[in-house]
């Protein structure tokens, strides 16, 4: 039961950590694997032959704002963002940390939502939040995640070859269409409802809505993920986080080749191409450099492609061949008999300016 001084506005500065901490203790199951969970001086638990291990951070202001972001969305993300790393090595998550840095002020609501939308993906996909760290921080809340995952084999972003096909799951586009859905005042309930449409008109609320929980709430594709480390059809892999153009960079760059994909393949979410035609902006551009989908690019031998659409039909996911990696070393982009270079535009934390709004673009 409650103290009388934990109520859901009492901020955290009248509560204190150890409060804090014996509060969230009591909302966090010891699950399977799990020998100590929080409460001690560290964590133990059981792992697999292999361990994976990822670590992410949502920072305000870098990664979200407080006024768009409902506390349970922003929880479901901050798990998210590490399970797509997870799943783009073929591995099966387990076990997470959190650590929180929080303003005083910072209510226990805010807080308990947080926890409601981690325990909620944790759940869904089998993870235990074994622990973490609270701090005091001064304007700015951050949330980091270290997930911990295992594997019998893993894929790796060295091991694309000549001759592989580029192959992408799902589509690109929504996420950072979201971004701009939020900067224009569109906005989503704890519940993933809409609630405003921004500068859109209710014939548009469908498009809205899915854009912005692309953006709030991603769903990586995990359980595919999961599969491929049973089957010896993928050669390497990425998830796209930073946005497609950048990301294919990393993984030719890793596995020392290069590529060309054509641009008319490439799967721009419908919904988001729809919004961005009508604001006379380019979809293709929006899917190569948005950032944040959270969907996988693989390398795949071309004698594999019947397999992986097979497997990838279980979960209704489709793919995409988006081209080949070729010798290399340059991307390239074929757009209509047009061939040329495909820059590395997605997010880089480090050429943001301070100036700039939350900006699409996930850990690596």
């Amino acid at each position: 039961m409650r103290s009388r001084l934990l109520q859901p506005e009492t901020p955290l500065g009248e509560i204190g950590e150890r409060e804090l901490v014996r509060h969230l203790q009591s909302r966090i199951p010891l699950g399977p694997g799990v020998v100590v969970g929080v409460g001690d001086d560290a964590a133990v638990v059981e792992l697999g032959p292999l361990t994976l291990v990822t670590a992410d951070s949502l920072v305000e202001g870098v990664h979200f704002r407080r006024e768009w972001s409902p506390p349970r969305l922003l929880g479901r993300k901050a798990l998210s963002v590490n399970l797509s790393d997870i799943a783009a090595m073929a591995g099966v998550p387990r076990h997470a940390t959190v650590s929180l840095c929080l303003p005083p002020e910072t209510t226990l609501a805010f807080v308990d939502g947080l926890y409601d939308g981690l325990l909620e993906r944790a759940a869904e996909t089998g993870v235990n939040l074994v622990g973490g760290n609270l701090s005091a921080s001064g304007n700015a809340i951050v949330v980091d995640v270290t997930l911990l995952g295992e594997a019998e084999r893993i894929v790796r972003r060295s091991g694309a070859r000549v001759g592989d096909l580029v192959v992408l799951t799902g589509y690109l586009g929504a996420a950072v269409a979201g971004l701009r859905l939020l900067l224009q005042g569109a906005r989503l309930d704890e519940e993933g409802e809409l609630v405003a449409t921004g500068m859109w008109t209710e014939t548009s609320a469908e498009a809205v809505a899915h854009c912005l929980r692309a953006h709030l709430d991603p769903r990586p594709p995990l359980t595919f993920a999961r599969a491929l480390s049973e089957r010896d059809l993928v050669h390497a892999a990425i998830d796209v986080s930073d946005g497609l153009s950048g990301d294919l960079q990393q993984l030719c760059q890793a596995s020392e080749v290069g590529a060309t994909i054509d641009g008319a393949v490439v799967p721009v979410d419908r919904h988001a191409a729809g919004l961005e035609r009508a604001r006379g902006g380019d979809a293709l551009s929006l899917a190569l450099n948005g950032g944040e989908d959270y969907e996988l690019l693989l390398a795949v031998p071309p004698d594999g492609v019947g397999a992986l659409r097979d497997l990838a039909v279980v979960w209704n996911l489709p793919l995409t061949v988006l081209g080949e990696f070729t010798s290399g070393p340059e991307v390239l982009l074929k757009r209509g008999e047009t061939v040329a270079p495909l820059p590395a535009a997605g997010h880089d934390h480090f050429r943001t300016l301070r100036s700039d709004p939350p900006a699409a673009g996930g850990g690596g």
